[in-house]
């Protein structure tokens, strides 16, 4: 069995590199239930949702800049803290902190939660700069 990073690393660089839906959604379960943000949107659920948001959210996205800092693996799950940093159409540069949990079944992602702060990515997103103790988050050493 694939560590569960490595897995979350597959995905990491399908996205970040070639923005590559199809193998990013070869990761995940048919009935994967993702939160991309969870106390803020409804889920996507399986192939289909995974796309229609993948497909929305790659229209918005350039350079995607996805790091991990820190994670911690058991059975079923991965925890991870990172941050997600792309560039908007119109050239801002957006950062947000962000803690994630992916629940697994075998090799596959069967439940992803992201959660981060909305009002982050809103602000970054229109160009205003993340806050110095806000920046520290984002200053460490990637792992994954």
């Amino acid at each position: 069995m694939t560590s569960k990073i490595d897995v979350l690393r597959a995905v990491i660089n399908a996205w970040g590199e070639r923005q590559d839906i199809d193998e990013v959604i070869s990761h995940l379960t048919d009935d994967c239930v993702w939160h991309y943000s969870a106390v803020t949107q409804p889920p996507k659920i399986g192939h289909q949702g995974a796309r229609e948001f993948l497909d929305a959210f790659k229209a918005r996205v350039k350079n995607p800049r996805w790091r991990i800092f820190a994670y911690a693996e058991n059975e079923d799950s991965l925890f991870v803290e990172g941050v997600d940093e792309f560039d908007t159409a119109d050239g801002n540069k957006v950062q947000v902190p962000y803690a994630g949990v992916l629940d697994f079944r075998g090799d596959k992602i069967s439940g992803w939660r992201d959660y981060f702060d909305r009002s982050v990515a809103d602000m970054t997103g229109r160009g205003e700069a993340l806050p110095a103790f806000a920046a520290k988050l984002i200053e460490r050493e990637r792992v994954a």
